[in-house]
């Protein structure tokens, strides 16, 4: 009896011992920001009224996520990510009828060989720019997210495989949409690539990606960027260079209210051809204060007009001045300035005169 008694014991402490484990193994970790800003915004309509309104933060959209890791032993680990993006304003999902508009993924992920993931996720060029390359981290408001939002395709992948992996100062990403056509491995689908290398306070990254649509028509980007960093500063410039046959750039770079915000992509229309450079920079004036000042420039041939039909050239140009302070390690006050201009085939992207000006303050909490 008593030896019976004895092994129960230790089996009880071993069983607890296994169950405490396996819970310090593991962890799942709810997260997320609320942000928002009101926002005064010249020629907002067609009879180029001004507008003031609340909407979204001009760099971070509100969202909550849950992710989570299992360790496996051997330095290899299940990871999970799910997130949805909001409308703080208003309470409403930021896509209607997409329970986690933002990210839904699994994977496994390994200290030495890197991670390879399943579900919609952020493209490598998505992950590039809005983690390093991009000043404004791939802006929100049309007046200062355009030129990578619209030159990115959506910046987002449903039904992808992604790997990346880091070695030493080199980074590599890249991914593969399954289309999911039936009779077609290529339409639908999506293929990217990105390597960056990292060196001392200099950052250099270059990447391909190319989108099909249903039809199998291209959507093809070549981007290069680099970053440098010294001091308080950093420095930013880059490249983005797309051709699309799909006709969905004229849409993207659509602002709201805006002729081009009603067309559907027409891929009879199928050679636009844009080359989009940015400039920016960084500084860390205080502990508290971060200051950001962002260009961005593009030049596109064959784009339609405003009369949805005919193509021709245009340019348009924008720049941003933003500034964060930051109340406590979660929160922060903002204040923007923008200003956007277009010429040619561009003015289709812009309700009204062909420019506008924006200022919003806006307060955003990190939990």
């Amino acid at each position: 009896m008593k030896k019976n008694a004895v092994l129960k014991a230790l089996a009880g402490t071993v069983l607890t011992g296994v169950v405490s484990l396996a819970h310090a193994q593991s962890s799942v970790t709810l997260y997320g920001i609320v942000d928002t800003s009101v926002r005064y915004l010249t020629n907002a309509n067609a009879n180029n009224d001004s507008q003031f309104s609340m909407g979204v933060g001009p760099i971070t959209g509100s969202r909550w996520g849950v992710k989570g890791t299992e360790d496996l032993g051997g330095g290899l680990q299940t990871i999970f990510r799910l997130e949805n993006g909001f409308n703080l304003w208003n309470g409403q999902m930021a896509s209607t009828g997409t329970e986690f508009n933002r990210m839904a993924y699994v994977g496994l992920s390994s200290n030495q060989y890197g991670a390879v993931t399943l579900g919609r996720q952020n493209t490598p060029l998505f992950d590039q720019l809005g983690n390093v390359y991009d000043p404004l981290t791939v802006g929100n408001f049309d007046q200062d997210g355009w030129l990578p939002g619209a030159l990115g395709y959506g910046l987002r992948t449903n039904n992808s495989i992604k790997y990346n992996g880091q070695f030493g100062g080199l980074n590599v990403e890249a991914m593969y949409g399954v289309g999911g056509v039936p009779g077609s491995l290529g339409a639908g689908n999506m293929y990217g690539l990105t390597a960056s290398y990292a060196m001392g306070g200099l950052s250099v990254d270059v990447g391909y990606q190319q989108n099909s649509d249903a039809s199998n028509n291209k959507f093809r980007v070549f981007n290069v960027g680099a970053v440098y960093a010294f001091s308080s500063v950093k420095a930013f410039a880059g490249w983005l260079h797309a051709q699309d046959h799909t006709g969905i750039v004229d849409l993207y770079m659509a602002a709201a209210g805006s002729p081009a915000a009603g067309w559907a992509p027409k891929a009879n229309y199928n050679n636009r051809i844009d080359d989009g450079f940015y400039i920016g920079s960084t500084w860390q004036v205080t502990s508290p204060l971060l200051i950001s000042a962002a260009g961005y420039y593009d030049r596109s041939r064959g784009a339609l007009n405003r009369d949805d039909v005919t193509t021709g050239r245009g340019t348009r140009y924008s720049a941003t001045l933003l500034a964060e302070y930051s109340l406590s390690k979660r929160t922060e006050v903002y204040g923007t300035v923008d200003y956007i201009h277009g010429t040619g085939a561009a003015t289709a992207d812009f309700p009204g005169r062909n420019n506008q000006t924006g200022v919003a303050i806006g307060l955003r909490n990190i939990f």
